[in-house]
């Protein structure tokens, strides 16, 4: 994707709302890293324009420079995803920040899912204030497994969860990217291909909070999901993925589902277990999927459904 080019005038309304939701949160916010680390460092910066804020934080880290950092850009223009996958943003049509924390959890396995648990109650929150005194619908924000927001069946939002090695510890950096209003719908993208499988399935349409509440900008969603990210990141440190996987459940949108792995076996989607890996029901029993291993496709008999 090529930079965009922001005017002055837009850069500086954008920083300033993200700005004022970022100072006026910074008590709290504080007050809660100075609990988890012994002193008050969380840092926030606001950039105009920068390649990818995990990019920045993971290159930060590799330096040594491992401070629990809040790092939010108006303008990503090299945005990524999970395996590489570029994420496509706006200046203020999209949100994209990144969070550095220094993390020591005696079990890693359901991090991302657990961000996803908190993001979704956070935006379901904020659409359902947006909605009230109206008669529009608020469509439930689903979590596609391991790491996409969906919002009426299209992508709303995804997680990129990077670490880094830093003097014996590790600091983990959990970038969001977030669709304010939905980008445009590029029809003649190229279908993506399953290893020996002849037919093409079209990527996930993208939505936005504006789709459902028009209201709705970069900062209400920041202002939303903040908080609540930082809470819980901290409090899977403590407790792991067992203190999510209720909640998880309860947004899952593929449970139930007919499933296609990418290297073509094919089963219903049977939620997670107790770290968060992917269960399906195929053929030869219940598998057990993880993240690294492969993506997840509807099953071909199963055309109706959106594509993942």
């Amino acid at each position: 994707m090529a930079p965009t080019t922001l005017t002055d005038a837009t850069a500086q309304r954008l920083w300033a709302r993200l700005n004022a939701v970022c100072e006026q949160q910074w008590p709290a916010l504080q007050a809660r890293v100075a609990e988890h680390t012994g002193q008050g460092n969380l840092s926030m910066e606001v950039l105009r324009s920068i390649d990818s804020t995990n990019s920045e934080l993971m290159r930060r880290a590799r330096l040594g420079q491992t401070d629990p950092t809040l790092l939010v850009a108006i303008d990503q223009t090299a945005g990524r995803g999970r395996m590489g996958k570029a994420w496509e943003s706006t200046p203020g049509s999209s949100l994209t920040f990144s969070l550095g924390l220094p993390l020591s959890p005696a079990d890693w396995s359901g991090l991302s899912l657990a961000i996803g648990v908190s993001m979704a109650d956070s935006l379901s929150g904020l659409l359902n204030q947006a909605a009230t005194g109206t008669d529009r619908p608020t469509p439930t924000v689903q979590l596609k497994w391991p790491n996409d927001l969906w919002l009426d069946g299209q992508k709303l939002a995804g997680i990129l969860v990077e670490t880094a090695l830093a003097g014996g510890s590790r600091y983990v950096v959990t970038g969001i990217g977030i669709n304010i209003a939905a980008p445009a719908w590029k029809a003649a993208h190229t279908p993506a291909l399953l290893p020996d499988d002849h037919m093409a399935l079209p990527p996930v349409p993208p939505t936005g909070l504006t789709a459902w509440a028009p209201s709705v900008d970069a900062g209400d969603a920041l202002a939303s999901v903040l908080p609540n990210l930082l809470n819980d990141v901290l409090a899977f440190e403590a407790s792991g993925f067992a203190a999510f996987a209720h909640r998880f459940a309860t947004r899952d949108a593929l449970a139930g589902q007919a499933l296609r792995l990418s290297d073509g076996t094919e089963g219903i989607g049977q939620g997670v277990d107790g770290t968060g890996a992917l269960q399906v029901l195929t053929a030869q029993g219940l598998r057990s999927v993880n993240s690294a291993e492969v993506s997840v496709r509807p099953a071909a008999s199963t055309a109706g459904v959106v594509p993942c």
